[in-house]
């Protein structure tokens, strides 16, 4: 008789990084239209605004992009103009099989934009730290860069 749990264990020792790794999924709204809010996640000069740092981007297909003075860093994969970004984010250690994608989806909203943010292949250590980044940092500055004024 098989003893799966010896099984079990065996592949998680072998075969970590499969198991261990978690989406981040969640929709926020912002006071601004989409077109705006695109601008925001793509203009290197508008995101110098709203994080307070100078940032590297481009709407380039393939190319690198630093953001937070490098604390964020990755590939911009794909762009659909006032939509979609989708962009590859770099992790130490991580494997080439596994990439951590962010998918950001802009849709109208009656108050302005409802961004879906999608993150996938989250390794489990950094879960909790890219969760509160997204909804503390990165989404929370856009939110009051687009209060400022209101």
């Amino acid at each position: 008789m098989i003893d799966f749990t010896s099984v079990f264990a065996m592949f998680l020792y072998f075969c970590p990084k499969l198991i261990l790794m978690k989406t981040y999924k969640k929709y926020f709204i912002l006071s601004a239209p989409p077109e705006e809010v695109y601008i925001a996640l793509t203009n290197p000069l508008t995101i110098l605004i709203w994080t307070g740092e100078p940032a590297e981007m481009s709407t380039e297909i393939n190319s690198e992009f630093s953001l937070w003075d490098g604390s964020i860093i990755g590939k911009n994969l794909a762009f659909e103009e006032n939509k979609k970004i989708e962009q590859e984010w770099y992790f130490e250690n991580e494997n080439d099989e596994e990439k951590s994608i962010v998918t950001i989806l802009l849709h109208e909203h009656k108050k302005g934009t409802s961004m879906e943010v999608k993150h996938i292949n989250i390794p489990e250590q950094d879960y909790d730290a890219i969760a509160e980044g997204w909804e503390e940092i990165y989404v929370g500055s856009l939110m009051d860069f687009y209060a400022y004024g209101e």
